[in-house]
């Protein structure tokens, strides 16, 4: 019995180092992050899926990403981020919040990291190739290494010929689950910086609220 449970710890330490070393699933990543690092800019529409307790929601955003700027609009809010503030502006209410952005700090709705995010605290694996509409695509699984984090797994799509990201899923412990899908992506977008600095005038009657 003693000798199964040593076996059994064995096979479970070599399955961590590798989750943590796969040479594969490093490979896929890091071409896929030289890929939109090249960028001066980019534009994405996509789909973004909430499911959990037996719920299924579908809803559609966009975000317009350049270096740490952004502007991201999903879930009836409009972020805009210009590299030193950021506002999130919710429709329902009218109102805008305005706090500091902090490029270090980890955020969930920062389009500008999920490019990125795989190079500090998750271990990674290569999980499977699928076939979608003649496209082939390689899975990569990141899982936190903080076992307090509120998240379980992430699975990342990439296209195999070009490295782009056709799609992620974020599964959380308490077992809900959002999947993103791109829908459309325009490189190089060159977009204007007033784009992503909130402006009032545009919001008739908006109460803004100062946190910083």
């Amino acid at each position: 019995m003693r000798k199964l449970v040593l076996v059994a710890v064995l096979i479970a330490h070599s399955y961590l180092l590798n989750a943590q070393t796969d040479k594969r699933a490093t490979a896929i990543l890091d071409a896929m992050s030289s890929k939109y690092k090249s960028m001066t800019s980019f534009r994405v529409n996509f789909t973004y899926t909430n499911e959990g307790a037996g719920a299924k929601d579908t809803y559609k955003g966009e975000a317009l990403v350049k270096g740490t700027k952004f502007k991201l609009k999903m879930a009836g809010q409009e972020i805009f981020n210009d590299g030193k503030m950021m506002t999130t502006y919710v429709k329902e209410s009218n109102e805008a919040t305005i706090t500091n952005y902090d490029p270090k700090e980890s955020s969930d709705i920062d389009p500008t990291k999920i490019y990125t995010i795989y190079k500090k605290g998750y271990k990674y694996l290569f999980i499977e190739e699928t076939t979608e509409n003649g496209r082939t695509y390689e899975v990569v699984e990141l899982s936190p290494e903080k076992k307090e984090s509120k998240v379980a797994k992430v699975q990342i799509k990439v296209d195999k010929k070009d490295k782009s990201v056709k799609s992620w899923k974020v599964t959380q412990k308490n077992g809900q689950r959002v999947v993103f899908k791109v829908d459309k992506f325009a490189p190089n977008a060159a977009p204007d910086d007033k784009l992503f600095a909130f402006d009032s005038k545009l919001y008739k009657g908006v109460e803004m609220i100062d946190l910083r």
